[in-house]
C-alpha cells in the first residue's frame, strides 16, 4: 500500500498496537506522541526495530492546532486516538478532559478540513452510552454522560458529526467497547487484576463487582480501526460503528476467570477509593456490532479466555511487570 497515515495517541495502549497493525498492512506511519522533555515514546519504545523502521515519530500535542496541522500534512488517513481516558481522574480534572478530548478532536477535524485529508477515523468509547437501556447496545442508543470523561468524549463525537454534516469532512467514528491486553494501564480492571496477581498478591483490591462489561482483545480493536480506515468510503463515511465481542461478563466472574487462567487462588477486598459515585457507575455494557459486520469483514478473532491467557503471560514477564506499581491505586 505504502500510504502515509497518521496516528494520534500512538504511544498509548491501543495506539501502539494500531501502529503495528498498520505497518503490517504496508503503511508508513507518522506517529504523534505527546511532547515531553524526556523524549519518551511510550509503548512505541517496545516495538521491534524492523517495525519502527516504517514509523516516523513526531512529538506534539493535539491541544495545539499548529502541532496537529503539521502532523497531518501529506497523509492519506488519520487515526485519531489521542485522549485522556481515566474516568476517576476526570472527576478531579474535568477541564483537561474537555480540552483534550473535545478540543483536540476539533483541531484534528479543522486540520482535515483545511488540508482536505482523505479520511479521519475518530475514536469514541462505549462509556458514552452509560448504563445500557437496551442490550445489546446499538449505535442509536441514547448518549448518557455519566462522568466528565464520558461528557468530553461525547463532545468529540458531536464535533466529528458536525464537521461531516457542515463541511462534508470524511470522518468515520469507531466506538470500541472495553479493550484489554498487553501494555494496558493498570487503571483498567483486567490489567489491575492481572498485575496484582502477577505480583504475588492473593487479596485483590477492586471497586464494584456488579457491573458487566463487553471485553475485546486489543489486536481485534486495532484491526477494527484499520478496517474502517480502508473500507469503501460509501459504506462508512459519516457513520459510527461499535466494536466488541457481543458477550458480557461481570467483574465478579471476571476475577474468577482470571484466577483460573493464572492458576491462583485469590479473594477480593473492596477498596473504597475505587468506587465510582452511584450515579456515575455504568452498570452494563454489551455491544451490538452488527453494523460494523454488515459493511466490513471484521470479526473478533481472540476469545476472552485466550486474550486473558496472552495478557497474563505478558504481565508475568518480570521486565513488563516492573513497569507497573501494583501497590498503589492507579487512577
Amino acid at each position: 500500500m505504502n500510504e502515509v497515515v497518521a496516528v494520534t495517541g500512538a504511544e498509548g495502549f491501543i495506539g501502539s498496537h494500531l501502529v503495528e497493525n498498520l505497518v503490517a498492512r504496508g503503511n508508513r506511519v507518522r506517529a504523534m506522541v505527546q511532547y515531553n522533555s524526556f523524549s519518551s515514546w511510550g509503548w512505541l519504545e517496545t516495538i521491534p526495530a524492523d517495525v519502527m523502521a516504517d514509523v516516523e515519530v513526531v512529538l506534539g500535542d493535539v491541544r495545539d492546532p499548529g502541532s496537529v496541522l503539521d502532523l497531518m500534512r501529506g497523509v492519506d488517513v488519520v487515526y485519531h486516538l489521542a485522549a485522556l481516558i481515566a474516568i476517576p481522574y476526570s472527576y478531579r480534572a474535568p477541564s483537561s478532559y474537555l480540552a483534550t478530548n473535545g478540543g483536540g478532536t476539533l483541531n484534528v477535524l479543522e486540520a482535515a478540513r483545511q488540508l482536505q485529508t482523505g479520511r479521519i477515523v475518530h475514536t469514541s468509547t462505549s462509556e458514552v452510552y452509560g448504563t445500557a437501556r437496551v442490550a445489546p447496545i446499538p449505535e442509536t442508543h441514547p448518549l448518557q454522560a455519566q462522568s466528565p470523561y464520558s461528557a468530553s468524549k461525547i463532545a468529540g463525537d458531536k464535533m466529528a458529526e458536525s464537521y461531516h454534516l457542515s463541511f462534508e469532512t470524511p470522518v468515520v467514528t469507531l466506538r470500541p467497547f472495553n479493550t484489554f491486553g498487553p501494555r494496558q494501564s493498570a487503571r483498567a480492571v483486567i490489567s489491575t487484576i492481572i498485575s496484582q496477581v502477577a505480583a504475588g498478591k492473593t487479596e485483590i483490591l477492586l471497586g464494584s463487582l456488579d457491573p458487566t462489561r463487553d471485553f475485546t482483545f486489543v489486536t481485534d480493536t486495532a484491526n477494527a480501526f484499520a478496517t474502517l480506515g480502508n473500507a469503501p468510503a460509501a459504506d462508512v463515511i459519516g457513520r459510527t460503528f461499535n466494536s466488541g465481542s457481543n458477550q458480557e461478563i461481570s467483574v465478579k466472574d471476571l476475577v474468577l476467570t482470571i484466577a483460573d487462567v493464572m492458576g491462583r487462588d485469590v479473594s477480593v477486598d473492596l477498596d473504597p477509593q475505587r468506587i465510582r459515585p452511584a450515579g456515575s457507575e455504568v452498570m452494563r455494557l454489551l455491544a451490538d456490532t452488527s453494523a460494523l459486520r454488515s459493511v466490513t469483514d471484521w470479526e473478533p478473532q481472540v476469545s476472552l479466555h485466550e486474550g486473558l491467557r496472552r495478557t497474563a503471560e505478558w504481565f508475568t514477564d518480570p521486565a513488563n511487570l516492573a513497569r507497573y506499581k501494583t501497590d498503589i491505586y492507579n487512577v
